[in-house]
């Protein structure tokens, strides 16, 4: 067993039996220490990064878990960003595997009036960093400005968006559109069929 797929098995010792990150039983902080830990190996987890240049970013499924997460490779387009997001009331803990991403944190949209969204914050995460991330934090939008793939590893807990989508925002109204569902590119290390994408 590589140290990739320790990781895989580490994650779902931690969540165990639980219903996700809400249990009492599990802490979030055990989670990202655990990722923390994991120094990327390219070698071991390239066979779940699949890519796709006509695409913003792809979700690959790695694992489920106990049925109450999920845990995806995502593999970022150059000069490519998700749109403005929120987590459909889940948990979610990354760790860049290669290259770096810029995480941008937004308010939510305060009442009907369209505005513009407010800037939270700005962080650009480079490889083996790990940030926390659900809706009481705000909304975020994840950007490679980079010139070569980016990937990431995310744990989401539980796996809300995969099974009744997120809700995303544009940046200069505020408006809300419910998607109604964030499928996987591949999962397991192979493609699918017909992929249904954020």
């Amino acid at each position: 067993m590589n140290c990739f797929e320790q990781l895989v098995q580490d994650i779902k010792a931690i969540l165990g039996p639980s219903s996700g990150i809400d249990s009492e039983d599990v802490d979030v902080e055990d989670l990202q220490q655990t990722m923390e830990r994991y120094v990327s190996d390219e070698k071991e987890w390239s066979k779940y990064a699949l890519e796709d240049a006509t695409m913003p970013y792809t979700r690959n499924l790695v694992d489920e878990g106990n049925g109450k997460a999920n845990l995806l490779v995502l593999v970022w387009t150059p000069g490519r960003a998700s749109p403005i997001h929120d987590h459909g009331e889940a948990h979610c803990v990354m760790k860049i595997l290669r290259g770096r991403l810029t995480e941008t944190r937004y308010d939510f949209p305060d009442g009907d009036e369209e505005k513009p969204m407010q800037l939270r914050s700005e962080m650009v995460r480079s490889e083996n960093a790990v940030a926390y991330m659900a809706d009481d934090l705000g909304l975020h939008r994840m950007s490679n400005h980079g010139t070569e793939y980016a990937v990431s590893l995310h744990l989401y807990t539980p796996p809300n968006v995969a099974r009744y989508g997120c809700n995303i925002f544009n940046v200069l109204t505020g408006e809300k559109t419910h998607v109604a569902k964030c499928g996987n590119y591949s999962a397991y290390g192979q493609r699918l069929d017909d992929p249904e994408l954020l």
